[in-house]
């Protein structure tokens, strides 16, 4: 018997020890090869003008202490299970100039013009994690359900973290409607391997949707990966969508680096609507490098020179040490400080839809 339970014992200490050396090598993967630039090194991709906090050494911040901490025992406000919300239908087609611009919940927004139905970032599954009934959960609904969606034909996707990129939505998405799903160097691979055709490019290039109407792929400050092991072995971004009454912005997830980037979005021409986050920043000591928080989205948008904003990224999963309503109480004030008329940058409820005004229909306040 104790001979069946010594051997019982080994066995699992073995197993423990070749899952430990063994399973990191397969949660690594290659999804991008190319030559170096100033933003990939040949394996990795990097955030030019550093910033990034460092992942070993005596200095990193993600240490398994701090995570615990953070996670489990910091006494993080609690959010309700379930927040109000009435979901609206969207028309099947918003023509010419008009614009239609309806929060669904953290980065998906859908933006309706030029008879084109854009979406961001979508997801409407209940968890953001790979493991399923695991990992943060929904705390708003989406504010258009699923099968209320109109045809969707471009899809915006700024990066692989999984409240940005959901396959099961995804996977929904294209058996349904086939998007063109337009994303940055390496995401392609991820979702070729589930059956999903995606288009990728680097910072710097375009993707033609039709005359007059293009998708930049721009540099904003972040990072990727799935599984860890895979830490930005893919690149991450945000997207100018040049557009007749002036362009749209999404920059995904992002943190400040080096403050350029915005200017370099803006030089696309002049933009009208921004959907820039707000959420997920505190503490700032171990998020500042990879989110901005209130005041730092009013900077992006005066650095855009932006007609008009919707605050996004909050309030859905909780990712961080924020009070669910934290984001946009703290946009009002950074508003007001900065002497913004608030009704040009909002973080409504989700699922209220807003009919943006084109440029040179409204003047600056």
């Amino acid at each position: 018997m104790m001979k069946t339970i010594f051997k019982a014992l080994y066995l699992g200490v073995a197993m423990l020890i070749a899952a430990i050396i063994v399973v990191p090598h397969y949660l690594d993967r290659i999804y991008y090869e190319g030559p170096a630039t100033d933003h990939f090194d040949s394996e990795r991709f990097f955030n030019p003008g550093g910033g990034d906090l460092p992942l070993t050494g005596p200095n990193r911040y993600y240490t398994p202490k701090r995570i615990i901490r953070f996670f489990i025992t910091d006494g993080r406000p609690e959010w309700p299970d379930d927040v109000p919300l009435t979901q609206s239908r969207p028309p099947a087609r918003v023509n010419g100039e008009a614009m239609r611009v309806t929060w669904i919940g953290q980065a998906t927004a859908l933006v309706q013009t030029q008879g084109l139905n854009m979406l961001t970032d979508p997801i409407w599954s209940d968890r953001a994690s790979p493991i399923p009934g695991l990992g943060p959960k929904r705390h708003r609904a989406p504010g258009v359900a699923f099968d209320d969606l109109p045809k969707i034909d471009v899809v915006l996707l700024s990066h692989s973290h999984y409240d940005h990129m959901d396959i099961p939505t995804l996977r929904m998405l294209w058996e349904r409607d086939r998007p063109l799903i337009v994303t940055s160097l390496g995401n392609d691979t991820i979702l070729k391997g589930k059956g999903i055709d995606a288009v990728a490019r680097d910072w710097g290039q375009s993707v033609a949707i039709r005359p007059g109407i293009d998708v930049h792929v721009d540099r904003v400050h972040h990072w990727g990966a799935r599984f860890g092991k895979d830490r930005n072995r893919m690149l991450w971004s945000g997207f100018t969508v040049t557009l007749p009454g002036g362009n749209l912005y999404f920059a995904g997830d992002t943190g400040m680096g080096d403050g350029l980037w915005p200017y370099a979005a803006a030089a696309h021409g002049p933009v009208r609507f921004a959907l820039l986050p707000i959420g997920s920043y505190k503490p700032r000591a171990m998020m500042a490098a990879n989110h901005i928080d209130p005041a730092e989205a009013v900077t992006v948008f005066e650095r855009l020179g932006a007609m008009y904003a919707l605050g996004i990224h909050w309030g859905t999963f909780q990712l961080s040490a924020d009070r669910i309503d934290d984001p946009p109480a703290e946009l009002r004030a950074a508003l007001a400080a900065a002497h913004i008329d608030p009704g040009r940058f909002r973080a409504p409820e989700a699922g209220e839809a807003w009919m943006v005004p084109a440029i040179g229909q409204a003047g600056r306040r």
